[in-house]
Order: structure tokens, then C-alpha cells, then sequence
């Protein structure tokens, strides 16, 4: 069974092409006066780290202890992921470089959809004494480590006689080894515990065959076979993944459903992380597919690379990104606060959603940019409005909760009041349904001190669950 530390006493080493992510965030209104192109008014905009520093990213989130190498250049953009790196408590190993730029990758983004990408980087092979430089980093690291994950996008920093060098190095010391490839030459990868190409990867190297599971199942039989490959999983998009272990039958799975696919950028690099921890703690290969295959299915609902957390994956609803634990819950409201968001929180039992409860939920989402609901567990509204209550489980409560568009994330907590909440969370506004002062409303008092304010929406007359379960009550002795 998958616990919050599940992943806490792994430690990985990540070598591949580090990336710095860029986004710029905003709306189009109109088009430039200049030339035939939208106008983006940027709202917001934040980086990541991208590329291997991305899958580095997705093992940090999980809990794992992790130790990154790549190249950059002497720059300002290497500097900008080193120090983003260090704040997720990835140790970076860089060898800095004057005749390359650090990888950057800038995306423009307008409705939650992608308009145009811009890249700078270099296309010229990697120096010999630049990659042993590097191999000299590494090759002690392995000892400490359990497990080695290389990550290539094709950028240079993992030509074929570093990969195998490092390949041999951790199959020696029984470490398993997991790459997540790009290109044709796969003998860099010969010997390799795992190798997780998306389809258009696999498709390139071992022939198409999309609708013919026969013979697409021969095809990755014999591209393991060729190259020494134990286990293949290749990610199929809307399609799901399919599976080729070492031992025991393929396995096509299916995709998780999801509401909307917002982007797909750094999914590779989820479900690279995902397996590989998954595999290193114990799991079984089948339970460590199926994981990854949930996490990618979270990660692909979100805007930007973003690194799945071991909260997404034990709490809240794996299918639907909206209905969070605290975990994911904090972490989520962190970084919307970095990219300058306003978060708004509100919450409640919505047993029986009417609507007094959608004007209220509608005026919160007014009042900022994200709106979090605080949503009272199943004991807790049993505490406050007896034991015939919620007519709703609060599974049910969060699912429709989510499924409004006003709202960005669901919380369940288990206490009468949401005060520890709104402490973890501190909003930039707190909106209550009713007729308070703005002092009485539970955490009013620390949203204020922090500099926030409270907002009080009125409540619609004769509009309440309870009011709702005895006009049901009298209908039904009515029928009597």
C-alpha cells in the first residue's frame, strides 16, 4: 500500500539535458496593429525547471532524495535553475560551459492554451573533456544512490559513451536503470532496467503499427531483444500506455479519465519519475505502471510542467486534480501565490447544492484569481448537524464542488471549524455566506493581520439544505 513516505528513504541520481521553463501567461483581446498576430496582455509569468531537471523535480515532489547532473552555460538562465533547483532540495552536480547557452525553453500561453514556443539552446556535440569532466561527477555517486534515471533530449549531454558508461557503472552495483530516450540511436541505451518512450519515439525506431496490437506487441519484442532492453513502457497519450515486461504478458492499459487536458509538456518526465520510484521502493512492476499511468493523467490537467506530488497520488481524487489533500492542497497555493494569483477561500458543508450556496461560491471566485472550498468531512458535518447528516457523501460534495468552473480546488478537512485550513492556506480573501461581522468569521481575525480582508456575502432568503430535506419529508408524507 502506498503511504505519504513511501519514497522517503530512495535516492536517485538524475543525468540528462537540464532545461529552464519559461511561461508567460495572459489573454488575447486583439490583434497587433503591426502584423497579423494576437496580442498576449501577460498576467503572470514564472519558471520551472524543465527537461531532466523536470524529472528531478517529479522524484523531489515524491519525497526522494535527489542529486542532478547535467551542462549549462555560465549564464544568468543556469543560475535561475540552479537556484530554483536548490529550493526543491535537488543537489545539482552542473558542469558549466562558455561555448553553450543554458537550455531554455519559453512558452506562451494565452486561455490555458499554448499560442507559440520559443527554444534557445545549442545543436553542436558536446566536448570530450566536457563529458568526462562530467562522468567524473558522476561515476562516485552511484554508490550512494538507488537508482540511476537518464534523461536525454537530444541536447548532448548523454552521447552514447557516457550513457554506457553510466549504464554498465549501475548495472554492476545492481542498480536499476530507467531512460526516458530520444532519437534513433538506441544502443546508447543497451543493458537498461527500463526504457519509457512516448509512441511517436517508439513508432521511430521500431515501425509503426497504431492499430494492430499483434503486431505492435512483436515490434517492441524485438527492439527489447535487439538492444537488451528488460522492460518497455511506451506512453500512448489519450491511448494510455502499453507495457512489455521482462517477465510475463504486454499489457496495453487504458487512460485515466480526465475533465480537460490543459497541457502535455513534462509528461514524460512525470511517468519516468513515477515508475522509477514506484520500482525502487518495492512495488511490483504492474502497480508501479499503474501509478505512473495515474500520475500522468494529473499532471496533464495542469498548466506548465509541474511535478506530481506522493499527495496527488494517496489522497484526494486521482481523476478528478481539483479534489486535493492538504499536501497538494498547500504546495498548489504556493506556487499560485508565486505567480501572483490571488487565492480566495471559502468553505462548508454543500450538502444538497442550491443556490445560495452557487452565489456564494460565484462572489468568492469575484473576489481573486483561485478559489479554494474548504469542504467539511462526513464526521465533521455529523458533529454539527447530527447523525441523519450529510445526505451527500463527501465524496459526492467534493465532485460536485469541482465540477464547478468558479472553482480551482476542493480540501476535505475532518474538524468543525476550518481554522487550522485557513492558517496552512492564508488567503489573500475569505468570503462567508451569512450575516457576520467580519471578526466573528472563524480565521477572519489571522486573514486580517496577515493583510487580507474578509468579504461577507448575504445569504438567499429561504434557501438552505434543510429547508430542502423538509419540503422532501413533507412531500413524501404528502404521498403517504
Amino acid at each position: 500500500m502506498l503511504k505519504s513516505d513511501s519514497f522517503n528513504h530512495l535516492k536517485f541520481l538524475v543525468v540528462g539535458d537540464v532545461m529552464l521553463d519559461r511561461y508567460l501567461a495572459g489573454d488575447v483581446h486583439r490583434i497587433s496593429p503591426e502584423a497579423p498576430v494576437p496580442v498576449l496582455s501577460v498576467r503572470k509569468k514564472w519558471e520551472a525547471p524543465g527537461g531532466a531537471a523536470n524529472v528531478a523535480a517529479n522524484l523531489a515532489a515524491l519525497g526522494c532524495v535527489v542529486n542532478l547532473a547535467g551542462i549549462t552555460g555560465v549564464d544568468g538562465e543556469g543560475e535561475a535553475l540552479e537556484k530554483l533547483l536548490s529550493g526543491a532540495g535537488i543537489k545539482p552536480f552542473f558542469v558549466k560551459t562558455d561555448d553553450r547557452p543554458t537550455t531554455v525553453k519559453t512558452r506562451i500561453i494565452g486561455a490555458n492554451q499554448q499560442i507559440v514556443r520559443f527554444d534557445i539552446e545549442s545543436y553542436e556535440p558536446v566536448p570530450a573533456e566536457v563529458e568526462e569532466e562530467l562522468w567524473q561527477n558522476l561515476n562516485s555517486l552511484l554508490g550512494s544512490v538507488n537508482g540511476l534515471l537518464l534523461s536525454d533530449y537530444g541536447k548532448g549531454a548523454l552521447n552514447g559513451g557516457l550513457c554506457q558508461r553510466l549504464i554498465s557503472s549501475a548495472l554492476e552495483r545492481k542498480l536499476p536503470v530507467f531512460v526516458d530516450p530520444k532519437g534513433l540511436d538506441w544502443e546508447r541505451y543497451r543493458g537498461a532496467t527500463c526504457v519509457t518512450p512516448n509512441e511517436g519515439e517508439f513508432f521511430a525506431v521500431a515501425g509503426e503499427a497504431p492499430d494492430d496490437p499483434q503486431i505492435y506487441t512483436q515490434n517492441a519484442l524485438e527492439l527489447k531483444a535487439c538492444y537488451g532492453i528488460k522492460n518497455l513502457l511506451v506512453t500512448r497519450g489519450a491511448r494510455g500506455m502499453a507495457f512489455f515486461p521482462e517477465e510475463g504478458e504486454p499489457r496495453f492499459i487504458a487512460a485515466p479519465s480526465v475533465r480537460e487536458v490543459y497541457d502535455v509538456s513534462g509528461a514524460g518526465d512525470t511517468v519516468a519519475a513515477v515508475l522509477a520510484a514506484s520500482v525502487a521502493s518495492g512495488l511490483s512492476w504492474g502497480a508501479a505502471v499503474i501509478l505512473a499511468n495515474r500520475a500522468a493523467g494529473i499532471v496533464i490537467t495542469r498548466s506548465g510542467t509541474s511535478p506530481v506530488t506522493i499527495g496527488d497520488l494517496t489522497g484526494g481524487d486521482a481523476l478528478d486534480p481539483k479534489i486535493c489533500s492538504l499536501e497538494e492542497a498547500l504546495r498548489r497555493a504556493g506556487r499560485w501565490k508565486e505567480e501572483g494569483d490571488t487565492v480566495v477561500f471559502t468553505n462548508g458543508c454543500f450538502d444538497l447544492l442550491h443556490p445560495g450556496h452557487i452565489r456564494v461560491l460565484r462572489q468568492a471566485a469575484r473576489e481573486g484569481t483561485r478559489l479554494v472550498v474548504g469542504l467539511n468531512s462526513d464526521r465533521s458535518v455529523r458533529r454539527l448537524k447530527g447523525q441523519d447528516r450529510p445526505v451527500l457523501a463527501q465524496g459526492d460534495r467534493a465532485a460536485i464542488i469541482a465540477a464547478l468552473d468558479c472553482v480551482d480546488m476542493v480540501v476535505i478537512f475532518d474538524e468543525d471549524t476550518p481554522e487550522n485550513l485557513i492558517r496552512a492556506l492564508a488567503p489573500s480573501v475569505l468570503v462567508k455566506g451569512g450575516d457576520y461581522a467580519p471578526e466573528e468569521v472563524v480565521g477572519g481575525d489571522f486573514v486580517i493581520e496577515k493583510g487580507g480582508k474578509v468579504v461577507i456575502v448575504p445569504l438567499l432568503e429561504g434557501k438552505s439544505t434543510t429547508s430542502i430535506i423538509q419540503s422532501l419529508e413533507k412531500g413524501g408524507r404528502d404521498r403517504a
